[in-house]
């Protein structure tokens, strides 16, 4: 089967499509026939080594994190789900490899009749850093919640499950973007130089909690919320320096023990979350643009300028 790695760290050049023998679902794990499939902003981190710290990496080191498809394997043990079920999720983060004619899924649920397969190809994800960060922030009804780069891939779902459990959502983004966030119920302003002045003029009454998804920013986040405590970042690797959380996925071995204590147990529980939304009309995934499974060196390139609106998807 076919499938995206690279085997040096370097630019997206690094990345091809190569052919490799086809995964199988063990105990507790289904395996699917992948429709679409997710790029992940972090791995294009992970491949220019600026992660080599952070994420240990063996080569070749196979892409993607999340995907959508049709299952055509369970193992052991695995109950409610069936071979020609259409379900969307997430493989183990020690594998990864998602970007694949085949995947094995540790973590699924069915998906939405509402969404296309790029939506459901690209939500995982998404839906599992947005729940992540949320819950470790506490985020509830009649808080307020700063976005910092509202109109990314983990953005834009970000401020729509705040918006659901009840808080005002403030978002960055830039001004192009702007009639987009008021769409997903977001009050906009610009990021940059002035955004101290510009949020506490649309949030008089105060930030209770900040969700970097862009980074550089960190000093102004934490004097918006007022403790960094009450700031959670998912890009800025100068976090610690401000006292400040830096949230990553936690990659489990066989046994489930977590192999990094930084890093924070995946919020999984969020995709049952995402179904009930999404049949409700609740839920949009944007989709900023769906490469061919073999261009996905171009998928990397496009989510490294950081300005793709919503998420990049890989279409099998």
């Amino acid at each position: 089967m076919r499938a995206v790695q690279f085997l040096e760290y370097g630019p997206a050049g690094v990345v091809h499509v190569a052919e490799i023998e086809p995964p199988h679902a063990g105990p507790g794990e289904i395996r699917i026939s992948v429709r679409v499939s997710g790029v992940s902003p972090g791995e294009t981190m992970i491949r220019a080594g600026r992660l080599r710290d952070l994420v240990p990496v063996t080569f070749p080191y196979r892409t993607g994190f999340d995907a959508a498809g049709v299952v055509d394997e369970i193992g052991a043990g695995v109950t409610g789900v069936r071979p020609g079920d259409e379900v969307f999720g997430m493989v183990a983060m020690t594998r990864r490899a998602a970007n694949a004619d085949h995947a094995v899924l540790t973590a699924w649920a069915p998906k939405p009749a509402a969404w296309t397969w790029q939506e459901a190809g690209g939500a995982a994800g998404s839906v599992e850093t947005a729940t992540r960060v949320l819950d470790r922030l506490g985020v509830a009804a009649g808080q307020t919640l700063l976005v910092q780069g509202a109109a990314g891939a983990v953005g834009t779902v970000a401020v729509q499950f705040a918006a659901e459990r009840g808080a005002t959502v403030i978002g960055t983004a830039g001004e192009h973007n702007h009639d987009f966030l008021r769409s997903l119920g977001v009050q906009p302003t610009t990021y940059g130089p002035g955004l101290v002045e510009r949020v506490r003029s649309l949030a008089p009454q105060g930030i209770d909690a900040v969700f970097d998804c862009a980074g550089g920013a960190l000093p102004d986040l934490v004097a918006l919320a007022g403790d960094p405590a009450r700031v959670v970042t998912i890009a800025d690797f100068t976090a610690a320096a401000h006292g400040v959380h830096l949230s990553h996925g936690a990659p489990a071995d066989g046994t489930g023990e977590r192999l990094d204590s930084s890093a924070d147990p995946l919020a999984v529980h969020g995709l049952a979350r995402a179904v009930d939304l999404a049949g409700r009309g609740r839920l949009r995934i944007p989709i900023a643009r769906a490469f061919p499974l073999a261009e996905a060196a171009a998928a990397h390139e496009l989510s490294e300028t950081r300005h793709a609106r919503g998420r990049i998807v890989l279409v099998h």
